[in-house]
C-alpha cells in the first residue's frame, strides 16, 4: 500500500495537497492524487499567483472577464473560485464517504484584511455564502484581529482553516476561539455541530529557518547544537496542547452534541535547508487527528522514502527541553513568532497585489488589441 494512504489508514493523519492550478483539474492530476491517498487541498494567494501568471490555462476565461470590463478584483475571484469549485467536486466523494472527516478544500480571504476583524468576518462569510459547499474551509490568519473573526465564524457554524500560526500562545487563543465558538453555536436551534470543521495550521519549516539564522548568529556550541530542532519541538508541544484541550468535561459536553476536534495542521513542510532530509517535517510529526499539507515535491519524496511511524507525541519531554533550550541560549521565541507572522501576511499580500497588477495590465492589453 502506498505510504500516503497508510498515513491515514494506519496513523490517522490526513495528507493534503498544498497546491492548486487549472491544469491539475483539466489534466486529471488532482483526481489521480486523490486516488493515491491525498485527502484534501489547501491554497493561498501565492499559489494562485504562480498558477495564473505561470500558464496560459486561465487566458480564455480571463478574456471573457476582461471584455466585461468589471473590477479586476472581481476577475481575480472568478478565476480562483472556478478552480476551488472544481477541486471541491474532486474531493466531494471523499467528504461524503468519510462523513465529513476529510475531503476539504481551503481558500483564503483577502490577505489585506489580516488586521481587520470586522472586514475579515464579512469576507469569510461572503466566501462561505457564495460557494456554499459543505467541504469548503475558508482560511483566516491567526493574527490578533483574526482570532475573534475565527470565533465568530465558528459560532455561525462555518468551517475554518486557521492559518499562519507561529506560537504556542497564539495556538491556545485559536483553540479557545474554536471551543467558545462551538459553545455559542450549540445554542442555535437545530445547530448541527458535526458539520463544523476546523484545522489549526502551524507553519513548520519557516520556524526552523528563522530560528536557525538566530542560532548561527549566536554561534556558541550550545546554540549551534539546537539547529534544525526547534520547529519539530514546537509541533510536538502544540500537539500536547491539542490533546489537553480536546479532553475533559468541557470538550466532552461539545463532543456529546456531535462536535469534532480542531485538528492540528502542519503547513510549510517542504525542507528549506538542504542539509536536512527532505521528509523531515512529515516523518517527525505523524500522529492521529492531524493533517499535513504537502507541496508536490514533498509528496513525491515521502511516497518514495518517507518513514512511517507515530512520532508526534514521542519524546515530548525532549521537545520541551529543546524549546526551553532555545530561550536559554538567547533566542527570543516571541520575537521569532511576531516576525514570522508579519512576513507571512506580507508575503501573501505581495502575491495578491502583484497578481492584481498583472491582471490589470493584461486586461488593458486585451482591450487595446
Amino acid at each position: 500500500m502506498d505510504r500516503l494512504a497508510r498515513l491515514h489508514q494506519e496513523f490517522g493523519q490526513s495528507p493534503w495537497l498544498d497546491n492548486l492550478k487549472r491544469g491539475y483539474i483539466t489534466g486529471g492530476q488532482l483526481t489521480r492524487l486523490a486516488a493515491t491517498g491525498i485527502r484534501g487541498l489547501t491554497s493561498n494567494p501565492t499559489i494562485f499567483q504562480k498558477a495564473i501568471q505561470g500558464s496560459a490555462d486561465y487566458d480564455e476565461q480571463f478574456r471573457e472577464l476582461a471584455a466585461a470590463d468589471g473590477p479586476v478584483i472581481n476577475d481575480y475571484w472568478s478565476l480562483v473560485l472556478a478552480d476551488i469549485d472544481s477541486a471541491l467536486d474532486v474531493f466531494a466523494p471523499l467528504y461524503h464517504h468519510s462523513h465529513g472527516g476529510d475531503g476539504f478544500v481551503s481558500v483564503e480571504v483577502d490577505p489585506g484584511l489580516a488586521h481587520d476583524a470586522a472586514a475579515t468576518e464579512v469576507a469569510a462569510r461572503m466566501l462561505h455564502t457564495q460557494i456554499d459547499r459543505p467541504n469548503l474551509m475558508v482560511k483566516i490568519p491567526a493574527t490578533e484581529a483574526g482570532v475573534p473573526a475565527i470565533r465568530q465564524m465558528i459560532a455561525e457554524g462555518r468551517s475554518i482553516n486557521v492559518t499562519l500560526i507561529f506560537s504556542l500562545d497564539r495556538y491556545e487563543s485559536v483553540i479557545e476561539a474554536y471551543l467558545s465558538g462551538l459553545e455559542q453555536y450549540s445554542k442555535v436551534p437545530g445547530a448541527d455541530l458535526s458539520r463544523v470543521a476546523s484545522v489549526a495550521s502551524f507553519f513548520i519549516s519557516r520556524v526552523d529557518t528563522e530560528i536557525d539564522q538566530r542560532l548561527d548568529a549566536l554561534g556558541s556550541p550550545e546554540a549551534l547544537e539546537l539547529r534544525g530542532r526547534g520547529a519539530v519541538a514546537q509541533g510536538k508541544l502544540a500537539y500536547r496542547l491539542f490533546q489537553q484541550a480536546f479532553s475533559g468535561p468541557r470538550w466532552e459536553a461539545l463532543a456529546a452534541r456531535g462536535a469534532v476536534v480542531q485538528r492540528p495542521l502542519w503547513a510549510s513542510t517542504s525542507t528549506k535547508n538542504p542539509a536536512y532530509r527532505d521528509t523531515l517535517y512529515v516523518d517527525e510529526l505523524i500522529g492521529p487527528h492531524t493533517v499535513n499539507t504537502l507541496p508536490d515535491a514533498t509528496i513525491e519524496a515521502f511516497a518514495d522514502h518517507g518513514t512511517l511511524a507515530r512520532r508526534v507525541d514521542a519524546d515530548v519531554d525532549q521537545a520541551e527541553a529543546t524549546w526551553n533550550g532555545l530561550t536559554d541560549v538567547g533566542v527570543d521565541l516571541a520575537d521569532v513568532a511576531a516576525k514570522l507572522e508579519r512576513e507571512g501576511v506580507s508575503s501573501f499580500q505581495k502575491s495578491f497585489d502583484e497578481l492584481l497588477d498583472a491582471l490589470s495590465a493584461k486586461a488593458s492589453e486585451l482591450r487595446a488589441s
